[in-house]
């Protein structure tokens, strides 16, 4: 049964009130009332009084969006309604792979200015905690973060968010890799968490988009030789097109056959292994194939309890590191766009406007293509 999470295609910000075609310029207001929307006029009518809350006033902006890439952590939600503890209770709007145009700015936002085209990073601290304090704000327990309960996402027309958060793209990066830079972020997070350097060799396990970003991560920082495994045939000769020196298809090996199997392709065990897809079998296979003294980082997520051959990695001390999202990965991502030093396009398989956000969706639960694109924009529909 899929839950209530589908985005309603004429939101801004999430919130039930009509918006139709482009949004005037609300006078704002300031407020120390929690509501977004103080006043409207009958359901089906434009609103007539728009009143932002002080955080919207000081330092948030006023998006069009424009591009949102769908998630398989959306997908879950539609069909399932929770991930792990993070559970929906009510309507949600989806969407965390995003991009849009700077409508309107808070009085203390300088850095951003109307017409700004921006990529939203969608996790925003809600306070200076300990985390934050250390540079590693994505531990925060109480970080705001798009489509995660019980926060809305930006699958919509409108959005605000913290604009300290938001980043000015340059104008030879476009909206839909703007979107991108969130699935590029997770692979840059790991590739750091795992010391990915020059010279490394490297295995990806998965070949779905984050096992892909991580791909193109771990060249662009310096991997001599990338192995990607996965069951399909397709997205591992999508791998092979975007960068994968050797890609290796399983079918029913032993996770001790698949890691001679990489040792074979690579002519030695790699340094570093990027678990992607969350799978017990997967996760022992990266364990055994990983160099003694190399790094093992967790990025896919499976069950909470999971068998893996710990005293193995222990006796060759293979490090093992939770990845969880990302942080301070933005500015590195935008730079490694506009050098060309990554390219993310090919990842981008499907284009569905908002209005058809179902057959979207739908798409992408069936697995047809690697990553969909919504067009949040009906007046521009461009990548």
């Amino acid at each position: 049964m899929a839950h209530k999470v589908l985005p309603s295609l004429n939101y801004w910000s999430g919130l039930p009130f009509p918006v139709p075609g482009d949004l005037p310029s609300p006078e704002i207001e300031p407020t120390s009332a929690s509501p977004t929307l103080a006043s409207r006029e009958t359901e089906g009518s434009f609103p007539f009084s728009l009143v932002f809350s002080f955080s919207f006033l000081f330092s948030e902006v006023l998006l069009k969006m424009h591009s949102v890439g769908i998630c398989g952590s959306d997908v879950h939600y539609w069909q399932h309604g929770r991930i792990g503890d993070f559970v929906v209770k009510k309507p949600m709007v989806l969407g965390h792979e995003a991009s849009g145009t700077v409508v309107k700015v808070g009085s203390l936002v300088r850095h951003l200015q109307p017409g700004d085209r921006v990529a939203i990073e969608p996790g925003a601290p809600r306070e200076t905690d300990e985390f934050c304090k250390i540079g590693r704000y994505n531990l925060s327990p109480t970080i705001f973060f798009c489509a995660t309960p019980p926060d809305d996402g930006n699958l919509c027309r409108f959005y605000k968010h913290n604009a300290n958060f938001c980043y000015k793209l340059p104008d030879n990066v476009t909206f839909e890799e703007g979107a991108l830079i969130e699935p590029l972020s997770v692979g840059i997070h790991a590739c750091r968490r795992a010391g990915v350097t020059l010279g490394n060799k490297v295995l990806v396990c998965g070949a779905g988009p984050i096992g892909l970003v991580s791909l193109l991560a771990a060249k662009a920082m310096g991997a001599a030789q990338v192995v990607v495994t996965d069951l399909s045939a397709s997205r591992l000769s999508k791998a092979k097109e975007v960068g994968a020196d050797f890609i290796l298809q399983i079918s029913n090996e032993s996770p001790q056959e698949i890691a001679k199997k990489v040792e074979g392709l690579l002519g030695s065990k790699p340094e570093v292994t990027i678990e992607c897809t969350g799978v017990e079998t997967s996760i022992q296979a990266g364990i055994y194939a990983t160099h003694s003294g190399g790094t093992l980082v967790l990025v896919g997520l499976g069950s909470e309890m999971t068998r893996v051959p710990l005293v193995h990695a222990a006796t060759r001390e293979v490090d093992i590191k939770g990845v969880f999202r990302y942080c301070n990965t933005w500015p590195m991502a935008i730079s490694m766009l506009a050098s060309k030093s990554v390219n993310v396009k090919p990842l981008v398989t499907h284009r569905f406007p908002l209005e058809k956000a179902l057959e979207a969706f739908e798409t992408s639960k069936k697995g047809l293509g690697l990553k969909v694109m919504i067009k949040c924009d009906p007046n521009d529909q461009n990548p």
